[in-house]
């Protein structure tokens, strides 16, 4: 017969296996683990489609306007060139000689060539005369009373504005119309009383 070495009080010592989560619990740890990553992932997508779109934006701005800077340095020289071809009335150029015809006509060329060379970059020349004003393309230097344009169009063109692209690179010096002489009142009741 066997004996068994075990203390009256006591049960017998099983081997009892380690107590197993609730399924329902890891299930649901699991679950929150994923929505985790899933937020995260979407977060990551996101962030690197608005990365691609502000780089997508940066190159297109540097293509368009990374002449910004040549461009408004050559502003000056196509001044000039309007300049030296409006010195020349056309009365002189009717009754001027073959090398002073040549002359003039190669200032011309030069001046339309440098437009072009501009223009082929996006900048362009703002030519104002009778549009409305527009503080974001105009400077007003002055009022001129012109009963031919209404109040506020542009009148008279100091200096030519120049943009790239949709942005303004040098704004056009105006004078800008009044709208002429406002008319009188028609009749006496109209005029202030104690007059």
């Amino acid at each position: 017969m066997k004996e068994t070495t075990e203390a009256p009080n006591e049960a017998p010592v099983e081997q009892q296996p380690a107590a197993e989560p609730d399924p329902f619990a890891v299930i649901e740890k699991l679950n929150a683990e994923n929505a985790e990553l899933k937020d995260r992932l979407l977060r990551a997508l996101a962030e690197m489609e608005n990365l691609r779109r502000r780089t997508e934006r940066e190159v297109a701005d540097a293509r368009a306007y990374g002449v910004a800077n040549l461009a408004r340095d050559m502003l000056s020289v196509a001044d000039n060139l309007a300049r030296a071809v409006e010195s020349f009335p056309a009365e002189e150029r009717a009754v001027a000689d073959a090398a002073l015809t040549a002359l003039i006509e190669g200032v011309e060329l030069t001046e339309r060539d440098l437009h072009a060379a501009l223009g082929r970059h996006g900048v362009t020349k703002l030519s104002p005369q009778g549009e409305k004003f527009d503080p974001n393309f105009h400077q007003a230097m002055y009022e001129i009373p012109d009963e031919t344009l209404p109040a506020g169009a542009v009148a008279q063109v100091m200096q030519s504005g120049w943009k790239i692209g949709e942005r303004v690179l040098r704004p056009a010096l105006v004078g800008v119309s009044k709208g002429g002489v406002k008319a009188a009142p028609k009749n006496d009741e109209d005029a202030p009383a104690g007059a």
